[in-house]
């Protein structure tokens, strides 16, 4: 069982509730109020590890801030990382920077597809992925995920069917899933790449959370699971997540494929897409370098969170299964509430969670809370939730 230790620099982090995290403004064009708990956005409430401040108040210091050429350090450094806590050393495979997730599928599905092509998504299932589909005039084609007892699956049998169908060409795999907490088997992997291979749907990995598998669960690369057996792939990483560097980080495509990464290349060269930023570089080297230790802090901190929420939240809210992401996922079906009454129940409670629409209608009834908090923040929410509980009833 893991140990809570207090996040470094963590002291006076939410002596208000926006401290660390969105504006105001925020909250109110999203919830229409102000003054909520904000923990529905998929990142760390927390301080910057302590090493990666140092790193850009280092590179502030320089003040030197023009055309600076990107080290291939950087590269060197993630690979050992992903080496050294995920076994997987990258061999074969070709790296390349890319600005964000969005940025990595929305050029692969415009370099991969045509317009009309299926693309299959699995909801719930992070926001962005539909929007980016239908942006580039391709059709959303889903695959609903499985909830049973012991949490959500794969429908494998109704991915194979939906995979055969001629104009299905590409499949966005959430590994580890958002909003729900699943990390994927490597047998489920392995499933998914058969069925992807034989079907020549190349799949898009995002692998954004990787680092935050919950002991004694572990991360399984799709690369890894899917060695030998044929199936295209590219997987987005990189520290944006792991360390809540969304707002200053790159983030890194990989694919063992040389036609994906050329075309890649290809594009972001003649779009700048990978035009450096020094603080970035100086975000990105010192995380990977010098981070392992913040964030070993934040997965016990994640762990006494998720059992925290089990013990003390109404059971007229339950959590589920939950083996990665600092993301809880909360059904409260059993309050009987509409999708938009949800929205409305979770505003008045004083807490702005995501609401489980959101991640498409799959969703509905239950909402995500991010849990990469201090524990006196886990405690107000329940407070705040269970409070709203004793009204409803």
């Amino acid at each position: 069982m893991c140990q809570t230790r207090r996040m470094s620099g963590s002291e006076g982090a939410f002596d208000h509730p926006n401290a660390l995290g969105p504006s105001s403004d925020r909250l109110e064009q999203l919830f229409g109020e102000r003054n909520l708990l904000p923990l529905w956005v998929a990142e760390p409430y927390l301080p910057l590890a302590p090493a990666i401040r140092a790193a850009i108040e280092r590179r502030a210091h320089r003040g030197w801030y023009g055309y600076e050429v990107r080290p291939d350090s950087l590269k060197a450094v993630f690979w050992d990382w992903m080496g050294t806590r995920h076994r997987w050393d990258g061999e074969g495979c070709g790296t390349i920077v890319s600005p964000s997730v969005g940025t990595s599928i929305g050029v692969l599905l415009n370099e991969l597809t045509e317009e009309g092509d299926g693309v299959i998504i699995q909801p719930p299932v992070f926001t962005d992925f539909k929007p980016l589909i239908t942006a580039s005039n391709r059709r959303v084609v889903r695959n609903p995920l499985l909830l049973g007892p012991d949490g959500y699956r794969m429908d494998l049998d109704r991915l194979a069917e939906l995979a055969s169908v001629r104009s299905t060409r590409v499949l966005i795999l959430c590994n580890p899933h958002n909003p729900v907490g699943r990390l994927w088997s490597p047998t489920e992997l392995g499933d998914v790449a058969r069925i992807c291979a034989s079907n020549n749907v190349v799949i898009v990995a995002d692998e954004i959370h990787a680092d935050l598998a919950l002991p004694p669960h572990s991360f399984t690369p799709l690369a890894n699971a899917a060695q030998g057996i044929g199936a295209r792939w590219a997987a987005t990483h990189g520290p944006i997540k792991t360390f809540g560097l969304a707002g200053v980080c790159d983030t890194l495509l990989i694919s063992d494929d040389a036609e994906i990464t050329a075309t890649f290349e290809e594009l972001s060269n003649r779009l700048h897409l990978t035009r450096n930023n020094v603080f970035s570089m100086a975000a990105f080297e010192a995380a990977y370098r010098e981070g392992a230790d913040w964030l070993d802090d934040l997965l016990d901190l994640m762990a006494t969170n998720i059992r925290r929420l089990r013990t003390d939240l109404d059971p007229a809210i339950a959590v589920l299964p939950h083996e990665a992401t600092y993301l809880a996922w909360l059904d409260f079906r059993r309050l009987g509430l509409e999708a938009p009454e949800l929205v409305s129940w979770l505003a008045a409670a004083g807490v702005a969670l995501s609401p489980g629409h959101w991640f498409g209608r799959h969703g509905a009834g239950f909402a995500r809370m991010s849990i990469a908090v201090e524990p006196p923040i886990i405690e107000q929410a329940i407070n705040l939730l269970n409070r709203a509980v004793a009204t409803t009833r």
